[in-house]
């Protein structure tokens, strides 16, 4: 079956699939980066309720922003796609100012519109070529080209390329195919053809990978989203299926029998420990939470104090400009024992040093554990109680529970459990919250 009627019969039905509207696609595609559909879904349907045009998304506050994105990761992706929103409210505003200037008759604006020209797109904060070329394409059936993933799999195996396709010359030929199939589809856009039709297009002297037998008026959208799909569903990173893929006849690692070698991605890099210790101070029914600050990673979501702690110097590294866990949103939690306190071992004696907490007595809470890009990643959690003063100050004097904070400087702000529900944590340290048995649910 040819590629687009393969699309037809057999593509997902994503909620973003179903508009049209370039504002709607370019959520889904920025949530899309690096990020699987079945978690964006709900996130891309909470954020259309909560913000649903460009104007929304650039006069929300900052704290919404990042609260409609937690738990999604790579939360620069929703800082950029704030910045971008404001970037296109204020163009278009400076537009109708200059032209009431000029005495010109000019209607209230009531929506906000998208550009619709590559270069402008492209040159929005957050966007890159693929992003670009996807808002062209599937919201404006533009012939740009497009090459994530999932169409790097594709193309590698369909022509066989078994260079490295992150090696810039291999990644340039790559580019020319995405290009040359999609020119080639759109020029037939307006095309009505019948099972007896075919609406070809060769590169060098490969046979046709497309074929309709169905009326295709947006060959250019349905182009793109059908070599993504065919990525995402049949020609997979493993175990492929080959024998279902609509094109492989056509595909050179199929009839090589070089599909689990394609694409070539080279040795990965070997993978990095790193282990961070959380404290969760609670008093008077207050917990100590602090903001990152911008410019790091998971800059502006909330946290709990901790620190990171290298194991094999027997030191630990202050957490402020490193993540205090990088925001894997397939972090898999493992709950210790809570039921006695202990004594500190030297690690975390260190990290209690390290945040100014003087610390006798600890209850374990949880253990995190879980991978992002290169690190695996171990976050330790455990309790501490302070008791007494009703001062909401983080500098304390001594406490019931034998801690007491010794220095006031980065420690945060103390917050109730509801306050805290309100707050954007990373990923991590929302797991940490919901471990708290005081946590509303």
């Amino acid at each position: 079956m040819a590629l687009l009627d393969w699309f037809a019969l057999n593509a997902r039905d994503l909620p973003w699939r179903r508009t049209c509207d370039p504002y709607a696609v370019w959520v889904s595609e920025i949530m899309l980066q690096q990020t699987q559909v079945k978690t964006v879904i709900p996130y891309w349907e909470r954020w259309m309720r909560e913000v649903p045009t460009i104007e929304a998304a650039a006069g929300a506050s900052p704290d919404k922003i990042h609260k409609l994105w937690e738990g999604l990761g790579y939360y620069t992706r929703a800082r950029n796609l704030q910045k971008a929103a404001q970037q296109i409210v204020a163009r278009q505003d400076a537009i109708l100012k200059s032209r009431r200037s000029r005495g010109n008759e000019t209607p209230h604006v009531v929506s906000y519109k998208f550009p619709k020209n590559f270069d402008d797109i492209l040159a929005l904060p957050g966007i890159g070529r693929y992003t670009a070329g996807a808002i062209c394409s599937i919201a404006f059936n533009q012939p740009t080209p497009i090459l994530d993933g999932n169409v790097i799999r594709v193309l590698t195996r369909v022509f066989g390329i078994s260079e490295n396709p992150r090696e810039k010359e291999t990644n340039v030929r790559l580019w020319k195919l995405a290009e040359e199939l999609v020119a080639t589809a759109a020029k037939y856009h307006t095309r009505r053809s019948s099972r007896s039709e075919e609406a070809h297009f060769e590169i060098g002297n490969s046979q046709s990978l497309l074929t309709s037998a169905a009326t295709i008026t947006e060959n250019c959208s349905v182009l793109n989203q059908s070599l993504m799909e065919l990525g995402a569903l049949i020609c997979t990173p493993r175990k492929p299926q080959c024998r279902i893929c609509p094109v492989k006849k056509l595909c050179v690692a199929f009839r090589e029998k070089r599909v689990e070698k394609l694409p070539n991605l080279g040795r990965r890099e070997a993978a990095t420990a790193r282990h961070f210790v959380a404290f969760v101070a609670e008093r008077n029914g207050r917990f100590l939470v602090r903001q990152r600050p911008a410019g790091v990673v998971n800059a502006h979501l909330w946290e709990f104090p901790n620190v990171e702690i290298d194991l094999d110097r027997s030191s630990s590294t202050a957490n402020r400009d490193q993540s205090a866990h990088y925001s894997s949103k397939n972090g898999q939690s493992r709950l210790t024992s809570t039921a006695t306190a202990e004594k500190p071992g030297p690690e975390i004696a260190l990290a209690a040093e390290q945040l100014g907490f003087e610390t006798y007595e600890v209850m374990p809470l949880c253990t995190l554990k879980h991978s992002i890009t290169r690190y695996r990643i171990t976050l330790e959690a455990f309790r501490v109680c302070l008791g007494g003063a009703s001062d909401t100050s983080p500098h304390l004097k001594q406490a019931k529970s034998g801690t007491r904070i010794t220095r006031r400087s980065e420690m945060g702000m103390w917050k109730t459990p509801a306050q805290l529900q309100q707050l954007a944590f990373s990923s991590a340290h929302r797991t940490i919250l919901e471990k708290l048995p005081v946590a509303p649910k």
